[in-house]
């Protein structure tokens, strides 16, 4: 597998692209210390630093879109340079295909998302090291499950990319917020009921809009594993131009 994961890893680590995650990465760490530094003393901050910041921008907004950059790419390289038939015309199972794929993506995307919310975390709430543990468990449980459903969307059409964003923005968006059940088929959904179940006191504004935290942990690996396989069996399934 590790042929694979070096050769993914040089296709996704373009100078732009590792330009544009590092940007977003850091913007919720610089917002978060320019707003504590004037606002930081009034009762409220928390709670806005909570939903706007934590879920408006980084989990609802920057890690789907950095996820979802890499993902959709992993496949859909291949498929535009038409250099997928070289991969799967080895004697290699399909899993150390897509397995490979897979961790390229969580490797470009998943640290760096994760300093982003445990640094901000830790500037916005200045709370102790179980924020910080709170908001690296929750984005690394979305980078994982979106990474997967990404890749499959990248491997079953050359439009994964707009597909990713009618599902995050219309999908994880809209429905989840005015649909309560729907939340226990979303990403976000899970990563906010990490991010609470793990510190309630430091994300006490969650309570009673977040699902339960078991049903968060088995929604967010059932789902990962649920498109690792989906996008194995297309891999299988479909004719490699």
């Amino acid at each position: 597998m590790a042929p694979v994961l070096f050769l993914s890893l040089r296709q996704l680590g373009g100078r732009w692209r590792i330009l544009l995650i590092l940007f977003l990465a850091a913007l919720p760490i610089a917002l978060t210390a320019v707003v504590a530094a004037t606002l930081g003393d009034e009762e409220s901050f928390d709670e806005n630093f909570t939903d706007t910041l934590m879920d408006g921008l980084l989990i609802a907004g920057i890690m789907p879109i950095v996820i979802m950059v890499l993902a959709t790419a992993s496949f859909g390289n291949e498929l535009g340079d038409r250099t997928l038939s070289f991969l799967v015309l080895r004697p290699i199972p399909r899993t150390h295909i897509v397995l490979p794929k897979l961790l390229a993506s969580i490797v470009l995307g998943g640290p760096l998302l994760i300093i982003s919310g445990v640094v901000s975390t830790l500037l916005g709430l200045e709370a102790s090291w179980q924020a910080g543990l709170a908001a690296g468990a929750a984005m690394l449980a979305g980078v994982v499950a979106y990474g997967a459903i990404f890749t499959w969307a990248g491997l079953l059409t050359t439009r994964a990319l707009a597909f990713a964003l009618l599902y995050v923005f219309l999908g994880e968006g809209l429905i989840s917020t005015f649909l309560g059940g729907a939340r226990y088929l979303s990403v976000r959904g899970y990563s906010l009921a990490i991010l609470h179940g793990i510190d309630e006191r430091n994300f006490e504004s969650l309570e009673g809009r977040v699902i339960e935290f078991p049903a968060a942990i088995a929604g967010a690996v059932a789902v990962s594993v649920l498109f690792v396989f989906l996008t194995v069996r297309q891999l299988r399934r479909m004719d490699v131009p």
